[in-house]
Protein backbone atom coordinates (compact mmCIF):
# COMPACT_ATOMS: atom_id res chain seq x y z
CA UNK A 1 0.00 0.00 0.00
CA UNK A 2 1.10 3.49 -0.88
CA UNK A 3 0.34 6.77 1.63
CA UNK A 4 0.40 10.19 1.17
CA UNK A 5 1.07 12.25 4.45
CA UNK A 6 0.46 16.03 4.13
CA UNK A 7 2.39 17.99 7.17
CA UNK A 8 5.13 15.50 7.65
CA UNK A 9 7.22 17.38 8.45
CA UNK A 10 5.51 18.98 11.21
CA UNK A 11 4.84 17.28 14.78
CA UNK A 12 2.03 15.04 13.83
CA UNK A 13 2.44 14.37 10.04
CA UNK A 14 6.19 13.30 10.81
CA UNK A 15 4.61 10.25 13.50
CA UNK A 16 2.23 9.35 10.94
CA UNK A 17 4.42 8.68 8.23
CA UNK A 18 6.82 7.20 10.61
CA UNK A 19 4.24 4.80 12.07
CA UNK A 20 2.69 4.07 8.42
CA UNK A 21 6.03 3.15 7.20
CA UNK A 22 6.87 0.38 10.47
CA UNK A 23 3.03 -1.10 8.95
CA UNK A 24 4.67 -1.46 5.41
CA UNK A 25 3.47 1.38 3.68
CA UNK A 26 5.17 3.21 0.97
CA UNK A 27 5.58 6.24 2.24
CA UNK A 28 5.37 9.73 0.09
CA UNK A 29 5.14 13.29 1.89
CA UNK A 30 4.39 16.81 0.61
CA UNK A 31 6.80 19.97 1.23
CA UNK A 32 7.37 23.30 0.22
CA UNK A 33 10.36 25.06 -0.90
CA UNK A 34 10.20 26.24 2.45
CA UNK A 35 10.35 23.55 4.26
CA UNK A 36 12.47 22.08 7.49
CA UNK A 37 13.15 18.65 6.70
CA UNK A 38 14.42 17.82 9.97
CA UNK A 39 11.84 15.03 10.86
CA UNK A 40 12.67 13.37 6.90
CA UNK A 41 16.28 13.52 7.15
CA UNK A 42 17.65 9.87 6.18
CA UNK A 43 14.24 8.55 6.29
CA UNK A 44 12.72 6.12 3.52
CA UNK A 45 9.93 8.54 2.19
CA UNK A 46 9.19 10.32 -1.28
CA UNK A 47 9.51 13.68 -1.00
CA UNK A 48 7.37 15.61 -3.18
CA UNK A 49 7.15 19.70 -2.85
CA UNK A 50 3.89 21.05 -3.80
CA UNK A 51 1.96 24.23 -3.37
CA UNK A 52 -1.37 23.63 -1.79
CA UNK A 53 -3.07 27.16 -3.51
CA UNK A 54 -1.70 25.61 -6.71
CA UNK A 55 -4.05 22.90 -7.43
CA UNK A 56 -1.94 21.42 -10.49
CA UNK A 57 1.19 20.98 -8.21
CA UNK A 58 -0.56 18.73 -6.29
CA UNK A 59 -0.93 16.23 -9.12
CA UNK A 60 2.24 14.25 -8.44
CA UNK A 61 1.93 14.30 -4.88
CA UNK A 62 -1.91 11.83 -5.22
CA UNK A 63 -1.39 9.84 -7.90
CA UNK A 64 -1.22 6.24 -7.73
CA UNK A 65 -1.56 6.24 -3.63
CA UNK A 66 -3.85 4.36 -1.97
CA UNK A 67 -4.30 6.01 1.39
CA UNK A 68 -4.16 10.01 1.45
CA UNK A 69 -3.75 11.38 4.86
CA UNK A 70 -4.20 15.61 5.43
CA UNK A 71 -2.49 16.46 8.30
CA UNK A 72 -1.12 19.69 6.73
CA UNK A 73 -2.43 23.00 7.24
CA UNK A 74 -1.71 26.08 9.44
CA UNK A 75 -2.04 26.27 13.31
CA UNK A 76 -0.94 30.64 13.33
CA UNK A 77 -1.92 33.19 11.23
CA UNK A 78 -2.41 36.74 11.42
CA UNK A 79 -6.13 36.71 10.55
CA UNK A 80 -9.23 34.34 9.89
CA UNK A 81 -8.75 35.06 6.14
CA UNK A 82 -5.23 34.07 6.10
CA UNK A 83 -5.89 30.51 8.24
CA UNK A 84 -9.27 30.58 5.29
CA UNK A 85 -6.75 30.35 3.13
CA UNK A 86 -4.46 27.84 4.01
CA UNK A 87 -6.93 25.47 5.93
CA UNK A 88 -9.81 25.57 3.90
CA UNK A 89 -8.51 26.25 0.10
CA UNK A 90 -5.71 23.82 0.73
CA UNK A 91 -8.16 21.64 1.82
CA UNK A 92 -10.33 22.25 -0.90
CA UNK A 93 -7.62 22.14 -3.71
CA UNK A 94 -6.05 19.06 -2.52
CA UNK A 95 -9.65 17.02 -2.32
CA UNK A 96 -10.10 18.62 -6.22
CA UNK A 97 -6.43 17.29 -7.05
CA UNK A 98 -7.47 13.53 -6.23
CA UNK A 99 -11.36 13.74 -7.72
CA UNK A 100 -9.37 14.49 -10.71
CA UNK A 101 -6.34 12.53 -10.57
CA UNK A 102 -6.68 9.55 -8.77
CA UNK A 103 -10.59 9.49 -7.42
CA UNK A 104 -10.75 5.28 -6.53
CA UNK A 105 -8.46 6.36 -3.69
CA UNK A 106 -9.16 4.28 -0.79
CA UNK A 107 -9.41 6.76 1.85
CA UNK A 108 -9.02 10.51 2.43
CA UNK A 109 -8.51 11.12 5.78
CA UNK A 110 -8.90 14.60 7.32
CA UNK A 111 -6.87 16.17 10.44
CA UNK A 112 -9.52 18.54 11.84
CA UNK A 113 -9.03 19.63 15.52
CA UNK A 114 -11.22 19.50 18.99
CA UNK A 115 -11.51 23.47 18.43
CA UNK A 116 -13.89 22.92 15.86
CA UNK A 117 -16.55 21.75 18.46
CA UNK A 118 -15.13 24.19 21.08
CA UNK A 119 -15.05 23.42 24.65
CA UNK A 120 -17.57 21.41 26.56
CA UNK A 121 -19.96 22.35 29.36
CA UNK A 122 -19.09 20.60 32.00
CA UNK A 123 -16.85 17.60 33.32
CA UNK A 124 -19.89 15.17 33.64
CA UNK A 125 -20.74 16.31 29.88
CA UNK A 126 -17.53 16.12 26.93
CA UNK A 127 -19.00 16.79 24.00
CA UNK A 128 -19.45 14.56 21.19
CA UNK A 129 -19.80 14.30 17.47
CA UNK A 130 -23.27 14.87 18.05
CA UNK A 131 -23.26 18.50 18.98
CA UNK A 132 -22.66 21.36 16.52
CA UNK A 133 -19.61 22.61 16.06
CA UNK A 134 -19.35 26.27 17.54
CA UNK A 135 -15.33 27.02 17.25
CA UNK A 136 -14.40 30.21 19.30
CA UNK A 137 -11.64 30.77 17.35
CA UNK A 138 -10.54 31.91 14.08
CA UNK A 139 -8.21 28.82 13.99
CA UNK A 140 -11.05 26.21 14.77
CA UNK A 141 -13.76 28.17 12.52
CA UNK A 142 -11.08 27.40 9.69
CA UNK A 143 -10.93 24.13 10.69
CA UNK A 144 -14.50 24.10 10.58
CA UNK A 145 -14.55 25.60 6.90
CA UNK A 146 -11.80 22.57 5.72
CA UNK A 147 -14.66 19.96 7.18
CA UNK A 148 -17.16 21.39 5.30
CA UNK A 149 -15.40 20.35 2.06
CA UNK A 150 -14.23 17.44 3.12
CA UNK A 151 -18.07 16.54 3.73
CA UNK A 152 -19.24 17.74 0.44
CA UNK A 153 -17.28 15.18 -1.32
CA UNK A 154 -18.57 12.45 0.74
CA UNK A 155 -20.67 10.64 -2.01
CA UNK A 156 -17.88 10.71 -4.08
CA UNK A 157 -14.77 9.88 -1.99
CA UNK A 158 -14.36 7.66 0.86
CA UNK A 159 -13.71 10.19 3.51
CA UNK A 160 -12.69 10.11 7.36
CA UNK A 161 -12.29 13.03 9.69
CA UNK A 162 -10.58 12.69 13.35
CA UNK A 163 -10.54 15.50 15.37
CA UNK A 164 -7.66 15.66 18.15
CA UNK A 165 -7.88 16.86 21.33
CA UNK A 166 -4.93 18.66 22.53
CA UNK A 167 -1.61 17.08 21.58
CA UNK A 168 1.89 16.35 23.35
CA UNK A 169 4.85 14.06 22.60
CA UNK A 170 8.22 14.12 21.70
CA UNK A 171 9.02 17.04 18.73
CA UNK A 172 5.83 18.64 19.81
CA UNK A 173 6.51 22.92 19.72
CA UNK A 174 3.32 24.08 21.43
CA UNK A 175 3.19 23.07 24.64
CA UNK A 176 7.07 22.48 24.68
CA UNK A 177 7.56 26.47 26.60
CA UNK A 178 5.51 24.31 29.55
CA UNK A 179 7.29 21.59 29.94
CA UNK A 180 10.43 23.70 29.62
CA UNK A 181 9.31 26.18 32.53
CA UNK A 182 8.35 22.87 34.82
CA UNK A 183 12.46 21.41 34.33
CA UNK A 184 13.21 25.50 36.26
CA UNK A 185 10.69 24.54 38.85
CA UNK A 186 7.32 26.86 38.06
CA UNK A 187 4.22 26.41 36.21
CA UNK A 188 1.07 28.52 35.51
CA UNK A 189 -2.33 28.04 36.32
CA UNK A 190 -5.18 30.29 33.92
CA UNK A 191 -7.62 31.77 36.29
CA UNK A 192 -8.36 30.27 39.93
CA UNK A 193 -10.73 27.44 39.26
CA UNK A 194 -9.83 23.80 38.42
CA UNK A 195 -9.76 23.60 34.42
CA UNK A 196 -9.97 20.08 32.71
CA UNK A 197 -8.97 19.10 29.18
CA UNK A 198 -8.35 16.09 27.48
CA UNK A 199 -5.15 14.88 26.22
CA UNK A 200 -3.89 12.29 23.74
CA UNK A 201 0.19 11.50 23.39
CA UNK A 202 1.76 11.60 19.62
CA UNK A 203 2.14 7.82 19.54
CA UNK A 204 -1.98 7.53 20.85
CA UNK A 205 -2.81 10.25 17.83
CA UNK A 206 -0.88 8.62 15.24
CA UNK A 207 -2.46 4.90 15.65
CA UNK A 208 -5.55 6.12 16.13
CA UNK A 209 -5.55 8.20 12.67
CA UNK A 210 -4.13 5.04 10.72
CA UNK A 211 -6.80 2.91 12.24
CA UNK A 212 -9.96 5.17 11.29
CA UNK A 213 -8.38 5.39 7.87
CA UNK A 214 -8.16 1.75 7.53
CA UNK A 215 -11.48 1.00 9.57
CA UNK A 216 -14.62 0.12 6.68
CA UNK A 217 -16.85 1.39 9.42
CA UNK A 218 -15.44 5.15 9.20
CA UNK A 219 -16.11 6.22 6.11
CA UNK A 220 -18.02 9.69 5.98
CA UNK A 221 -17.50 9.60 9.66
CA UNK A 222 -16.58 12.11 12.35
CA UNK A 223 -14.66 11.05 15.34
CA UNK A 224 -12.51 12.64 18.27
CA UNK A 225 -9.54 11.08 19.14
CA UNK A 226 -8.19 11.71 23.25
CA UNK A 227 -7.29 10.26 26.05
CA UNK A 228 -10.24 8.44 27.87
CA UNK A 229 -10.38 10.37 31.03
CA UNK A 230 -10.03 14.40 31.43
CA UNK A 231 -7.21 15.92 33.57
CA UNK A 232 -6.96 18.57 35.84
CA UNK A 233 -3.84 20.89 34.98
CA UNK A 234 -2.79 19.78 38.69
CA UNK A 235 -2.33 15.99 37.41
CA UNK A 236 -0.60 16.96 34.79
CA UNK A 237 2.01 19.03 36.51
CA UNK A 238 1.96 16.25 38.97
CA UNK A 239 2.94 14.10 35.92
CA UNK A 240 5.95 16.55 35.25
CA UNK A 241 6.68 16.59 38.96
CA UNK A 242 7.53 12.76 38.36
CA UNK A 243 9.35 12.62 35.08
CA UNK A 244 11.50 15.29 36.40
CA UNK A 245 11.75 13.92 39.79
CA UNK A 246 11.45 16.71 41.71
CA UNK A 247 9.56 17.58 44.64
CA UNK A 248 7.46 20.48 43.69
CA UNK A 249 6.46 22.47 41.08
CA UNK A 250 5.94 26.32 42.08
CA UNK A 251 2.38 27.04 40.55
CA UNK A 252 1.32 30.25 39.69
CA UNK A 253 -1.79 31.11 39.27
CA UNK A 254 -2.90 33.92 36.50
CA UNK A 255 -6.19 35.96 36.38
CA UNK A 256 -8.45 35.86 33.28
CA UNK A 257 -8.32 39.46 32.84
CA UNK A 258 -4.18 39.74 32.69
CA UNK A 259 -4.14 36.36 30.37
CA UNK A 260 -6.01 37.65 27.64
CA UNK A 261 -4.04 41.33 28.17
CA UNK A 262 -0.83 39.45 27.31
CA UNK A 263 -2.28 37.96 24.19
CA UNK A 264 -3.89 40.84 22.96
CA UNK A 265 -0.55 42.70 23.54
CA UNK A 266 1.47 39.64 21.86
CA UNK A 267 -1.69 39.56 18.87
CA UNK A 268 -0.51 43.38 18.47
CA UNK A 269 3.41 43.17 18.30
CA UNK A 270 2.68 39.98 16.22
CA UNK A 271 1.25 42.49 13.41
CA UNK A 272 4.75 43.99 12.42
CA UNK A 273 6.43 40.83 12.31
CA UNK A 274 6.69 38.47 9.09
CA UNK A 275 5.57 35.33 11.15
CA UNK A 276 2.23 35.20 13.20
CA UNK A 277 2.30 35.03 17.05
CA UNK A 278 2.00 31.69 17.98
CA UNK A 279 0.08 33.22 21.34
CA UNK A 280 -3.02 35.97 20.33
CA UNK A 281 -5.85 36.52 21.91
CA UNK A 282 -7.94 34.05 20.19
CA UNK A 283 -5.34 31.46 21.98
CA UNK A 284 -6.19 33.89 25.09
CA UNK A 285 -10.00 32.62 24.77
CA UNK A 286 -8.67 28.77 24.75
CA UNK A 287 -6.80 29.06 27.70
CA UNK A 288 -9.04 30.84 30.00
CA UNK A 289 -12.00 28.11 29.11
CA UNK A 290 -12.86 25.29 32.28
CA UNK A 291 -13.81 22.30 29.91
CA UNK A 292 -11.70 21.33 26.99
CA UNK A 293 -12.89 17.91 27.04
CA UNK A 294 -14.43 15.11 24.19
CA UNK A 295 -15.56 11.94 24.33
CA UNK A 296 -13.87 9.02 22.28
CA UNK A 297 -16.68 6.71 22.51
CA UNK A 298 -17.53 6.52 18.64
CA UNK A 299 -13.76 5.89 18.24
CA UNK A 300 -13.94 2.75 20.56
CA UNK A 301 -17.18 1.37 19.49
CA UNK A 302 -16.47 1.66 15.24
CA UNK A 303 -12.37 0.92 15.13
CA UNK A 304 -11.56 -0.28 18.65
CA UNK A 305 -9.76 2.97 19.50
CA UNK A 306 -8.07 2.75 23.17
CA UNK A 307 -5.68 5.56 24.84
CA UNK A 308 -2.40 3.31 25.47
CA UNK A 309 -0.23 5.46 26.79
CA UNK A 310 -0.70 7.15 30.13
CA UNK A 311 -0.55 10.55 31.72
CA UNK A 312 2.70 9.71 33.43
CA UNK A 313 4.32 7.65 30.67
CA UNK A 314 3.36 10.33 27.98
CA UNK A 315 4.60 13.00 29.98
CA UNK A 316 7.79 10.81 31.02
CA UNK A 317 8.22 10.24 27.13
CA UNK A 318 8.10 13.96 26.24
CA UNK A 319 10.45 14.72 28.92
CA UNK A 320 13.46 12.60 28.36
CA UNK A 321 12.85 13.68 24.71
CA UNK A 322 13.11 17.34 25.03
CA UNK A 323 16.26 16.56 27.44
CA UNK A 324 17.61 14.32 25.13
CA UNK A 325 17.57 16.75 22.62
CA UNK A 326 18.91 19.52 24.73
CA UNK A 327 15.31 21.36 24.39
CA UNK A 328 15.20 21.60 27.81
Amino acid sequence: MKALVTGATGFVGSHVAELLHKRGYEVRCTVRKTSNLRWLENKPFELVEVSFSDPESLRQAVLGVDYIFHVGGSIAAKNLDAFIKSNRDGTKNLLGAVLKYNPDVKRFLYVSSQTVAGPSDSLEKPINEDKPGKPLTSYGKSKKAAEEEVLKLKDKLPVTIVRPSAVYGPRDEGIYPMFKLAKQGLGTLVGFNPQYLTLIHSDDLARGIIDAAESQKTIGQTYFLSSEEAYSWDKVYDAMKKGLNKKNILLIKLPHFLVLGIAGISEFFGKFSKKPPIFNYDKGIDFIQTYWTCSVEKAKRDFGFRQQVSIEDGVKNTLDWYIENKWI
